[in-house]
């Protein structure tokens, strides 16, 4: 996802995006700050819906198509919006966001403006609509509906013409006005780049600045569906979280200033920025956003802690399903999302704080007592002048235990708190659990471990106006355990790690399910020529296991050798420091890998930013855009065997997978990476591996 760069002036942003707000007629406080509209509110109670990634990436095994698939690639074998549809609704999702066009440029629609799409494919003989069969199955299930409508199209012959601009605006018009109502209208920032392009099969760049008239793309979505909000990076109702893997900074402000976006802005916001624009917090319940038959779904606990880190810290969560090549949602992530419902169901069932005597410092006044912070859709406030050292606390009828605590502010008066802190009563004294920056629309705060006690107290430490907050909520969670991480460094060493403390971790690496009587893990062991390596998490205290964790590594980069490289510091790559290019150059690296190996293909990994502090530096950098490989036995003569791109690498930071054609023998791998993405100076990244299996 590359976000675009797109600034308008703080009072026509306001007119055209933000619309009118709740809080002008809502009696009680006066609101403080930024505010949301209407579709901005209702967007946010959402709390968890689903994104859609299907398209011809399912049929051709890639993550970006480049544009020049043939139609007749389409043509699911099983395809079921009902199954689609009730997956995510058995995950607990309230909506789906469907690719209706991804960055290839094939419509999931019979769009009367190309002949790259459905109706030209095998799908039901041409008359399938995926678009409108979702639709009628959100409808048909409760569901929501939103569509995504990629702004690149990499097919498009007049793509970075005035041609295409109006093209893409006829698109949006029939998305807007065919399929009933919209919740969401998805924008993504990849623009401009390498593609097929009507056969021209050229790079391609434009001004994501103005290109693509964004003026008229809001007055299309504002006319035709007046209540879906707009996603984009900014200038839109809501804004990209700054990374993929679903965790929103912590803190996570709602508002944001007049500043062009960043990923650090995205993801922290800014207090008391003068425009409310939400983060959402979008990431695949796979490791791709496409299906791919070498990858496995998230586990429930793993979701349960996505959720705590989106959800809990005041931002949507947009889960990505991505359906098979039958056109259904694997078994196995059906499971997962299942599971994964069933534990926040658990969780959240019962409020162990019902029936508690509430007390507060003071009250703004009828209708906002310190009682109404239990009810639903209820909120206590204080008097205006009780900022900072205002608290309400909760005398609960006997002892609970709890691991989960939950507060709101009613984001319709603005963001008010800053600071607070959670004390419970032991023996007579309080003690604080935890202290947070951010409450918003929703703070849930997770505990390491269950406490116990009859009272709780919400402190607030530092406000910018008196706190108006409701919907709390003490909780129990059901046993439930984070499997454990598996890694291995460059010398071959695996270490396994868990995300919570005081629990064993037990490992096999023959294949067979590991369980407590398995090898019980206590330090790094080797494995330089590969292996699979599966491992779970036991609690002693809980008497709980995990989930198995699996990872199945290749060789190990043990005795190899950098040949030559375009790089000042050519064994940085091999020191596991990573690999920076020259500025202004191709990047070339040739590795000896110390013995013959039967070749399948290469793996790099992203992210050497991370090794450096040198903000200047870093902005200099990007990963490579695309490669040309070539193996050889000898050192000498070298084969070309695979030329591509490296497909939503910019802001990714997973290992990209990259298979040859056919095997080939070699001791010797030569990458050229001629461009780094986003227009870098300078290639880099930061990590190379070998698939030899």
């Amino acid at each position: 996802m590359m976000m675009d760069r797109r600034t308008l002036s703080l009072s026509v942003f306001a007119g055209l995006v933000g619309g009118p707000s709740l809080a002008r007629t809502a009696k009680g406080p006066v609101p403080f700050g930024a505010t949301p509209s209407a579709r901005q509110y209702d967007w946010q109670r959402l709390e968890t819906y689903g994104f859609m990634h299907y398209t011809m990436n399912a049929f051709t095994d890639r993550e970006w198509g480049y544009g020049d698939e043939p139609v007749g690639l389409f043509n699911p074998t099983d395809f079921s919006a009902d199954q689609i549809v009730l997956a995510a609704k058995g995950g607990g999702l309230k909506g789906i966001i469907l690719t209706a066009k991804h960055h290839d440029g094939f419509c999931l629609w019979p769009s009367r403006y190309t002949e790259h799409s459905v109706k030209f494919s095998p799908y039901k003989n041409g008359k399938g609509d995926i678009v409108g069969e979702m639709a009628e199955a959100c409808r048909k299930h409760g569901l929501k509906f939103g569509v995504y409508l990629s702004p690149w199209d990499r097919n498009h012959a007049e793509y970075g013409r005035p041609a295409y601009v109006e093209y893409y605006h006829n698109q949006l018009e029939e998305l807007t006005t065919q399929y009933g109502p919209l919740f969401e209208v998805w924008f993504d920032g990849a623009n401009g780049g390498d593609g097929y392009y009507g056969g021209a099969r050229e790079r391609r760049k434009i001004d994501a600045l103005t290109y693509y008239g964004w003026d008229t793309v809001r007055a299309i979505v504002r006319k035709n569906q007046p209540h879906a909000v707009m996603f984009a990076d900014e200038h839109m109702d809501v804004r990209w979280v700054g990374n993929e893997h679903g965790q929103a900074g912590d803190p996570c402000w709602p508002t944001v200033d007049e500043t062009p976006y960043t990923m650090a802005k995205g993801n922290a916001g800014v207090r008391g920025g003068k425009i409310w624009n939400p983060a959402e917090t979008n990431t695949s319940i796979r490791p791709g956003w496409f299906w791919h038959a070498d990858e496995s779904p998230r586990t429930p606990a793993n979701l349960t802690r996505v959720y705590f880190e989106s959800v809990g810290r005041g931002t949507t969560l947009l889960l990505n399903l991505a359906p098979d090549r039958r056109g259904r949602v694997p078994d196995a992530d059906v499971a997962s999302l299942s599971g994964w419902k069933a534990i926040l169901d658990k969780t959240f069932a019962r409020n162990l704080a019902t029936g508690a005597k509430v007390t507060a410092s003071s009250t703004y006044g009828e209708g906002f007592g310190p009682a109404q912070a239990l009810k639903a859709n209820g909120f206590w406030a204080a008097r205006t002048s009780d900022k900072a050292g205002a608290w309400i606390r909760f005398d609960l009828p006997k002892a609970q235990t709890f691991d989960v605590i939950r507060t709101a502010e009613d984001i319709r008066k603005g963001v008010r708190v800053d600071d607070f802190a959670i004390d419970i009563l032991e023996s007579g004294r309080w003690r604080t659990l935890q202290i947070h920056t951010y409450i918003g629309y929703k703070r849930l705060t997770r505990l390491s471990a269950p406490v116990t006690t009859r009272a709780v107290r919400i402190r607030i430490l530092k406000a910018a106006a008196s706190p108006v907050l409701g919907d709390f909520g003490l909780f129990l969670m059901p046993p439930v355990l984070e499997e454990p991480s598996i890694g291995r460094d460059r010398t071959g060493q695996v270490k396994l790690s868990a995300a919570e403390k005081d629990v064993q971790l037990f490992y096999t690496v023959d294949g067979s399910a590991p369980t407590t009587a398995s090898t019980l893990f206590t330090a790094p062991f080797p494995l330089p020529e590969g292996g699979h390596v599966q491992a779970v998490a036991f609690s002693p205290a809980r008497k709980v296991l995990s989930a198995v964790s699996t990872a199945k590594f290749d060789v190990a980069p043990v005795g190899w050798r950098v040949v030559s490289a375009s790089s000042d510091t050519p064994d940085a790559l091999l020191e596991g420091k990573g690999f920076v290019g020259r500025k202004g150059q191709p990047a070339e690296l040739v590795l000896d890998l110390g013995k013959v190996y039967d070749l399948k293909g290469f793996t790099l990994t992203p992210g050497v930013q991370d090794i450096y502090l040198d903000v200047n530096t870093v902005a200099q950098m990007g990963a490579p855009a695309g490669y040309i490989a070539s193996v050889s036995a000898d050192g000498q003569t070298f084969t070309p065997v695979a030329e591509g791109e490296f497909s939503n690498i910019a802001n990714s930071r997973s290992e990209q997978r990259i298979r040859f054609d056919t095997s080939h023998k070699g001791r010797y791998l030569k990458l050229v990476l001629p461009r780094a993405v986003q227009d870098k100076p300078t290639v880099a990244f930061s990590s190379v591996g070998v698939i030899t299996r």
